[in-house]
């Protein structure tokens, strides 16, 4: 698969020096004062404590503020009250279609399936509306159909935190290897599958990949969905065949059948909700969240309390947390909503507690949990809980821990460990078990009770002190050290022809199957989620 260059991660700034970043978004709840001008993309804020010469230009107000030594707020070129024709952020994103149409009964179909329940998408619609911004943003700044801004609609509802049966992760649905090409990291720490701007990111990139390849945004939709390789071998039956090798043309899986029609529904009804009986969130065209710089590594649990909002909220803006401290060498930013992103800013620079109450500590060998609990300074108990270790596992050499930081420790955690720890288990070996019998009355060679027992000519050899050749005579007896014998769970699975241990079933190459939007009726009474037409599945409601 190709590989697009590295993603420009934003840089780490000098010092104490304290930026707010504009990033994306778009406002579902109340706006700043009419008085509080909106940020842009080209606006950066000096805070207290900014060298001049460490941040880029800002206006001559933000300029003055910040050699006053106070907190300066974001000027904008954008005045939602002097522009209010711009205002309206679902008109500027239906002023970007810019796709063909697809009008069949597959479309029908879907739009059917969107109207029979107006609650559903106006949850949707709302939980959207925390992303839009960004995305369309994304989406015209690159000159692409705006209607690719709808894409998470149909792939994850807009849930960041969705995961599909398959692994799929995030409201851009990236599966593992896929995100890993984008350079979407995912390791203990964090997995950027569910990161709002760098899934945004490698989602787009991949898009104009695809449609670089197939110079059609109905084929790359196909691509994005099934696989760029299964698009391309089927577009080459066709071809040699004598056969169109358009999408309608193409045999595909029903789900890629559905994929376009799926989306074009989404589109009609954002063109014209009243023609469905739905009424959209409303949605102003300014960003929902500001980009916030971390420079030291953070509790996620104190992040929260200074920016004074919930657990709940900072996570639907920050989902790509695993664990419960943000590392700034990997996680350089949160994203914020802009009244929690000056409070945070504040509260920060008035904090002279300890940050982080958690590190990194790498095992230097395998060993046992009990015993890098007691090279740690901590219990057990403590290590299995935090870190999830099961009972009767080892902990690999170079394997990353999550472990409480004492008071004498200041250095964060470095940037290879923030961008590639892994834990790494194995099953801890149990003694082995002594067997012993008589030879019977034919006598038995080394070779046959090795073969017998599914053990070396060696051990068998080495066990009873005997060579390799030898043969044991009648009624001699034979010591044999194996397995323990498995458990009761597992004898009955393996009589069942079923596996003891439920394993991950390996996905298919190529792209993954997208998450729903909603679950059908006759599931929802089982489940409260799950499929859409002709596919089961996994999203948030």
């Amino acid at each position: 698969m190709i590989l697009f260059p590295t993603t420009l991660r934003p840089w780490r700034l000098a010092g104490a020096t304290v930026a707010l970043l504009l990033a994306a978004g778009c406002a579902t709840v109340p706006a700043p004062e009419p008085n509080v001008a909106l940020p842009t993309p080209s606006t950066t804020v000096a805070l207290p404590g900014t060298a001049a010469s460490t941040a880029p230009a800002a206006t001559d107000d933000a300029r003055g503020a910040a050699d006053a030594g106070a907190a300066a707020l974001p000027r904008a070129r954008f005045d939602r009250h002097a522009d209010a024709p711009r205002s309206d952020l679902w008109q500027r994103v239906r002023d970007g279609y810019a796709m063909e149409d697809v009008d069949n009964e597959l479309v029908r179909k879907w739009e059917q399936w969107y109207a029979r329940d107006p609650a559903y998408v106006q949850r949707m619609t709302a939980r959207g509306g925390r992303y839009l911004f960004h995305i369309v943003e994304e989406v015209q700044r690159r000159g692409m159909p705006a209607e690719l801004a709808l894409l998470p609609f149909i792939e994850s509802a807009f849930n960041p935190q969705a995961m599909s049966r398959a692994s799929a992760s995030g409201m851009w649905q990236f599966m593992p290897a896929t995100g890993q090409d984008f350079e979407l990291r995912q390791n203990l720490f964090r997995d950027d599958r569910r990161d709002v701007l760098a899934s945004t990111r490698a989602a787009l990139d991949y898009l104009q990949r695809l449609h670089g390849l197939f110079d059609d945004w109905h084929l790359a939709l196909a691509a994005y969905n099934w696989g760029q390789g299964n698009v391309a071998r089927a577009i080459e039956r066709n071809r040699r065949a004598g056969q169109p090798t358009n999408y309608d043309a193409l045999r595909m899986p029903q789900e890629t059948r559905d994929y376009v029609p799926k989306l074009q529904a989404v589109k009609n009804i954002v063109r014209q909700p009243e023609a469905f009986a739905l009424a959209l969130q409303p949605l102003e065209n300014h960003p929902f969240f500001l980009s916030v710089p971390i420079e030291r590594d953070i509790d996620v649990g104190l992040a929260v309390e200074l920016a004074g909002m919930s657990l709940d909220e900072f996570q639907q803006l920050n989902p790509q947390m695993n664990k419960p401290v943000i590392l700034a060498a990997g996680t350089p930013q949160v994203l914020l909503p802009y009244d929690n992103a000056n409070r945070f800013v504040r509260e920060l620079a008035a904090y002279t507690r300890p940050l982080a109450s958690w590190t990194a500590w790498v095992a230097p060998k395998t060993l046992k949990p009990a015993d890098a609990a007691r090279l740690i300074g901590m219990s057990e108990g403590e290590l299995r809980e935090t870190n999830r270790i099961p009972q009767g596992m080892l902990v690999q050499a170079g394997s990353t821990l999550l472990v409480p930081r004492d008071a004498q420790t200041d250095a964060d955690v470095a940037e290879h460990i923030a961008d590639h720890a892994r834990l790494v288990l194995s099953p801890e070996a149990r003694p082995l078990r002594t067997v012993s019998f008589k030879a019977g009355r034919r006598g038995d060679s080394v070779a046959a009770v090795a073969q017998r027992y599914r053990v070396t000519r060696a051990q068998v050899a080495e066990w009873n002190g005997v060579s390799p050749q030898a043969s044991f005579k009648a009624g001699q007896k034979i010591v044999l050290k194996l397995e323990p014998a498995p458990s009761r769970q597992a004898r009955v699975a393996r009589k069942q022809d079923v596996p003891a241990t439920r394993l991950a079933v390996k996905p298919a190459v190529g792209k993954k199957a997208s998450v729903a939007a909603k679950p059908m009726p006759a599931q929802r009474a089982q489940a409260g989620g799950g499929a859409a037409p002709g596919k089961a599945r996994t999203a948030a409601r």
